[in-house]
């Protein structure tokens, strides 16, 4: 077992997505909160113009420029593809990263709770999601393309040898929730405990199996063919994050009243259903498959 000796906690990737924001600065004013015996704890302000510009991004979003190619791509130099390759120096260089694990902090609108997200396969990933599951009972483990190969992930937290995203919503952008903050730290406070249990050889015994998600694909929005939207998310789906949708539940209703059901063969369960940040791609919900952790 390596020890985790480096943690970076990251808020304001995107910089409309307040949370983050506000409980690293809450850390930097009271680092014993974040301060654990055996390993070393910093935080980052990721996209700090496009806070001051109260937006997600300045020119492209930041937490999908972190693939190893991209990175080393010379010729991606807007704001963001720079910010990532200046991030990458700071917590990485991916591959050969001098941070352990990176703790990525995000809001959504959606109505998803506290979500820990994992986009990596592993031992360290499974300890950590009994762990928090066990402490906060609540939570939500999600699987997220742990099929894939850290170097094709465009992900910030994929730059640690680690890396995990915390995802707490509902929260409207550019807005605060106590709620939604509180959340926030009591998962992120979770992880660290989690690490220093792990440093130490002192874990307690978890659950052998834990309840999760795992990604599957998204699904668009119905539009015609010039991009224009048809309808939108059906209101028995609306707020119904990781709640089964059968094969036949309606989950759109065009604007003429009819109803579209979903024409999969398997139930699924909805996450970031009507996300705000995604309508620009016409994203309505990711589907996911729900799966069973289980312990060695």
């Amino acid at each position: 077992m390596t020890k985790i000796a480096k943690v970076a906690i990251v808020g304001g990737t995107h910089g409309n997505e307040f949370s983050g924001i506000y409980a690293i600065r809450q850390y930097q004013a009271n680092p014993a909160l974040i301060q654990r015996a055996s390993f070393e704890t910093s935080t980052l302000f990721a996209n700090p113009e496009a806070h001051k510009a109260n937006k997600r991004y300045i020119h492209s979003d930041l937490n999908r420029q972190f693939k190893t190619v991209d990175l080393a791509n010379p010729h991606l130099t807007n704001y963001e593809q720079s910010r990532a390759k200046v991030i990458n120096e700071i917590l990485g260089p991916k591959g050969q990263a001098k941070t352990d694990l990176v703790i990525d902090l995000h809001n959504t609108t959606s109505n998803m709770g506290a979500c820990l997200i994992m986009t990596q396969a592993g031992a360290f990933y499974n300890l950590m999601a009994a762990y928090v599951k066990m402490k906060m009972p609540e939570a939500i483990i999600s699987r997220d393309e742990d099929h894939l190969a850290a170097e094709d992930h465009a992900l910030m937290c994929t730059l640690g040898r680690y890396g995990v995203i915390v995802e707490v919503g509902p929260q409207s952008q550019s807005v605060l929730r106590q709620d939604v903050l509180e959340q926030m730290h009591e998962m992120t406070a979770h992880i660290l405990d989690f690490v220093e249990l792990y440093n130490t050889q002192s874990l307690p015994e978890l659950p052998k199996r834990t309840e999760a998600y795992l990604y599957l694909h998204s699904i668009k929005l119905p539009v015609n063919e010039k991009g224009e939207r048809l309808g939108m998310v059906h209101k028995n789906v609306q707020d119904k994050d990781y709640q089964p949708i059968h094969p036949g539940d309606p989950i759109f209703t065009l604007f003429d009243g009819t109803e579209v059901p979903y024409d999969g063969d398997t139930v699924v369960y909805p996450t970031f259903i009507n996300e705000a940040a995604y309508y620009d791609n016409n994203l309505a919900m990711s589907l996911n498959d729900k799966i069973w952790i289980e312990l060695e």
